[in-house]
Formats: structure tokens, sequence, C-alpha cells
């Protein structure tokens, strides 16, 4: 089986921005950060694969199928979860389901019930009287009870307070283990992608700065800090999205034994997260 999702030269062009020959790509059984400052182009790219915006040059394949030709059955076979809730706020949730349910060919009502008990929700409290993370809880009912290949998720955890987004990041990693599905979730919040991220892609205006497995990423880069003087040697040459100020600099290398031997022990080498690593990326202006 190919990728479950495919991305080549994605572009869309609006006034002001342009999503620049977009490609990466996730195979199944995985889950990929998508991660960008606000701005980047996140939210355009998610929407370009749900086919809510019409892309001006590309091809997106999503199960092997082509996007715009074959929107319908590719629906059928995904799940998505926006930060916004979508659904009828004066209904019930046992009302949206049953109105929900017809549109999907392989829905089976005996998960739905199995994870309206795990997530413990209530059928007949209206919508509007869940909390956000009830909300988010209920999309993802709703997404894997018709046998989703892949879930798109677009800032899911967005809002949640720190414990609701621990307990929906487990719910998400043990449904992932057993469903054997894929995921593309796209957040600001990378420490939520730390946790559970197997691939991150990265998106900085408008263009793909890397994508790779999170492992390889976090063994590529190191973060290096120090006093101003340093900046003076060999050493400033090597740094990757410096930023400075008046009590020294931080950045990132590559290549940590070399600039070892170039700092003479007047620097700290630590291993970074997904945030320092984008905050370098963009603030820092690594290209």
């Amino acid at each position: 089986m190919g990728p479950v999702l495919e991305l080549k030269n994605v572009t869309k062009r609006f006034a002001g921005f342009t999503l620049d020959r977009v490609s990466f790509s996730l195979e199944p059984g995985y889950i990929m950060g998508f991660i960008g400052a606000n701005g980047a182009g996140k939210t355009t790219t998610i929407k370009l694969i749900m086919n809510l915006l019409r892309l001006d040059e590309g091809e997106i394949r999503v199960l092997g199928l082509d996007s715009r030709r074959q929107e319908q059955e590719i629906k059928q076979r995904i799940g998505f979860v926006y930060d916004e809730s979508y659904f009828y706020e004066t209904l019930t949730m046992a009302e949206m389901t049953r109105i929900i349910a017809p549109f999907y060919k392989n829905w089976d009502g005996e998960a739905y019930a199995k994870y309206v008990d795990l997530f413990a929700l209530p059928a007949r409290k209206k919508l509007a009287d869940f909390s956000k993370g009830m909300k988010m809880k209920y999309a993802l009912a709703v997404a894997l009870s018709h046998k989703a290949e892949l879930l798109i998720m677009d800032e899911p955890t967005s809002g949640l307070d720190p414990l609701v987004r621990s307990e929906f990041l487990d719910i998400l990693r043990d449904v992932i283990q057993d469903e054997r599905c894929s995921v593309l979730l796209s957040s600001h919040i990378t420490s939520d992608l730390d946790q559970i991220a197997d691939y991150v892609t990265m998106i900085n205006g408008g263009r793909i700065a890397f994508s790779k497995s999170k492992e390889e990423l976090l063994e590529e880069y190191v973060l290096i800090r120090g006093e101003r003087a340093l900046l003076n040697t060999a050493v400033r040459d090597h740094i990757l999205g410096l930023k400075e100020s008046k009590f020294g600099f931080e950045g990132l290398v590559t290549n940590k034994a070399e600039v070892e031997r170039l700092a003479q022990g007047r620097a700290v080498f630590e291993r970074p997260n997904l945030e320092e690593i984008m905050l370098h990326f963009v603030k820092g202006g690594v290209q």
C-alpha cells in the first residue's frame, strides 16, 4: 500500500500569500504533526486536502484517490476534527448522530456506542451545552465510527485545559494503536506533538521547511547556548536560526562535534524540543 496522504507541488495563490509547491506524504499507521506559526499555511493546506478550496497547481492524493475527482469516496473513508464545532448546537448528541450516521456507508453503531461509553458522552444533552473537550471527543467518536482510515485534525486541542488535552491525546494514542489508522494533526501546541507524533512536517511562509521523522529531526538539530563573545569566533558560521540578547545567544547546530571543538567549553549543548526547533526556524530565519 502506498501513502495514505500525498501532496505534490500543491500551490494556492491569494492576495498577499501563496502556498508554494507544498509536497509531503504520510505512510499508513503513523501520526504526523503539522506545525507552523499562525498564518504559515496549515489551515489552507488542510482545506485543500478536504477539497474545501480548489488548488491552483499540483496534486493531492488521499488513500490513493484524487482529491478532486474522487472526493465523495475519500470522505467516506476519512474522519475530521476541527478546532470549531461543525455540529447543529440546538440538537442533542443523539439527534445529531441520527442525522450524521446515514451519510456513511460503513457506519458501525456498535463502535459508536463503544466510543460514547468510553468517552462518557451524554446522548440526551444538547451540543450547545457540551464543553469544548466534549465536542472534540464527540467529533472523534463520529470519525472512528465509520471505520476512518485517515483522521485529519486541525487544532483539535486548541483552547482545551491541560488536563483535558492530556486525556484527549491519551485517547487518540490508544485509538490509533487499536484501529490501525493514520493521523494528520495540525497544531501550534508542539508539546502535544512531542508526546504522540511519529513524523513532523513544518510549513513556514507557505513553504515546507522540513518533513521527516520526529526522531530524525531531534537527532539532526542540537540547541546551543553561550555568551555573545563566542559569536566573534567561527562558531557563528555554524549556527542556524541565531537569536541574540544582551545576555548571550541561542541557536541550532547540525554538526555538534565540530562546534564543540570550536567553542572550547564555552557553550552548552542540549537536545531541543519541537517548539524550540520551530521558533528558530521562524524567528531566526532558518531557510
